[in-house]
């Protein structure tokens, strides 16, 4: 199996369960979270976006910390251990593998044309969008604002905090509902005829919440999260996990447009008067465009603006805080802990190469321990870690041994010695005992 058809396939292989990992922590922590405000949820399903695609990629030899936290542990105990006492711990040096024999090197190159076809499937769709969408701004007429229209804008830009750059009105007949779209260039778009009908409150509560958009930079941050979500965006939880990025970041804008209004109220009040006027008709499907009513959970923030606010102390929002970081600790340290990594590399004579295990998953027959080196104790002691890749036959004994990682060459000889004198009950595979490769971590630590 060549390295990019083995990433593929275990990255594929993890996404499956670690991605709906994450989601059901992710919604633990947004339930936390929700009584420290709409930022905070928002936060975590962004988090957790970035946790689902990032973490069936990494790779952490979480068994190799071990051997580091035992040295630490002797070292804290200092002259509590006996002294010149050699202790010498045993286990693997690399995370657990899974071998794949049973792929026939075509069925892989198939798995990973497949995956490349789907990112590259939803990469088009989101250059079309964008392109659909800057198409859509270009051929817009430009609208100049005038009496209570550009009044009320200017009003709500300072309030918004937008002070720098200019923001364009323009009509499109491409969309049925008002959009924000751009990023240098901000344009906010209404269908011919839209903004003429609406009342006062209706007309602020619109421009308070496009507005807030513009200042918190969405229609950026939408298209970097769909760039960022590319690989793992053949994966139906993540497209939930990325429908509540959309309503918690409607909701956080909700809560900025009521600010800038005065209040909760009045503000989901005319959220439901313009919901009656756009109710006939459809929601503008134009990618990247960020409309007052496009996201789900309408329902949620109306009642989020009409409820009575109680204020969060500090301290409950350092504990939230912590809470939400502590399950994020424990899901990416399980993910990795029973990640899965793929090898089964084929030689080119048809016989399979050896297949490689972690040690944990073999019996030990006999083992011969290895001791400090009684002349290194004397004379010039270190402590570390020797790595050996060793093969185990299909009879279980030790067949070859190579020093991966190397400590210095009498603690090399020391350990091979020693290892060159296990034995092993056979491996089976369907039944049928096989070759295999294992890495043996032998640590060295004198204590004091």
């Amino acid at each position: 199996m060549n390295a990019p058809e083995s990433w593929v396939l275990a990255y594929l292989l993890n996404s499956l369960w670690q991605i709906p990992l994450v989601f059901c922590a992710a919604w633990v922590a947004g339930r936390l979270a929700r009584s420290s405000g709409p930022r905070a949820e928002h936060r975590v399903w962004v988090s957790a976006v970035a946790m689902m695609v990032a973490l069936p990629a990494c790779h952490l030899d979480l068994h190799a910390l071990w051997p580091g936290v035992w040295r630490l542990l002797l070292w804290i105990r200092g002259s509590n251990g006996g002294a010149g006492e050699a202790r010498v711990f045993i286990g693997p040096a690399r995370a657990a593998t899974m071998a794949t024999p049973w792929f026939s090197t075509g069925l892989l190159a198939a798995i990973a044309g497949s995956y490349a076809l789907c990112v590259l499937y939803f990469a088009g769709r989101l250059a079309w969008g964008l392109a659909r969408t800057q198409a859509i701004r270009r051929r817009a007429r430009s609208l100049h604002a005038e009496g209570e229209l550009a009044m009320t804008l200017a009003r709500l830009s300072r309030l918004a905090g937008l002070t720098s750059g200019r923001i364009e009105v323009a009509t499109s007949q491409q969309i049925s509902g008002p959009a924000t779209v751009g990023m240098r260039h901000r344009t906010l778009l209404f269908p011919p005829g839209f903004a003429s009908t609406l009342g006062a409150a209706e007309l602020n509560a619109l421009l308070a919440h496009e507005l807030a958009h513009m200042r918190r930079h969405d229609f950026a941050k939408n298209l970097l999260y769909g760039l960022l979500s590319l690989p793992a965006s053949f994966h139906p939880v993540l497209w939930l996990a990325r429908r509540r990025v959309d309503e918690s970041r409607e909701m956080v804008c909700d809560a900025m447009a009521a600010r800038m209004l005065g209040g909760g109220d009045a503000y989901a009040r005319s959220l439901l008067r313009l919901a009656a006027m756009l109710s006939q008709n459809a929601r503008p499907r134009i990618l990247h465009a960020l409309g007052i009513l496009d996201a789900n959970g309408f329902e949620r923030r109306i009642m989020h603006l009409t409820r009575r606010q109680f204020e969060v102390g500090t301290t409950r929002r350092v504990f939230i805080a912590t809470a939400c970081g502590l399950l994020a600790l424990v899901t990416c340290t399980s993910a990795l802990a029973l990640r899965m990594e793929v090898s089964g590399n084929e030689q080119p004579s048809g016989q399979k190469a050896p297949v490689k295990v972690k040690v944990e998953t073999l019996k030990v027959a006999h083992k011969a321990p290895p001791v400090y080196p009684p002349e290194a104790k004397l004379h010039s002691p270190i402590n570390g870690k020797v790595e050996l890749d060793v093969v185990i036959g299909k009879d279980g004994t030790v067949e070859n041994i190579k020093v991966a990682k190397s400590l210095r060459e009498d603690y090399d000889k020391n350990a091979i010695d020693a290892v060159r004198q296990w034995t092993f009950e056979p491996y089976l595979l369907n039944g049928n005992p096989i070759e295999v490769t294992t890495t043996i971590g032998i640590t060295y630590s004198l204590a004091k």
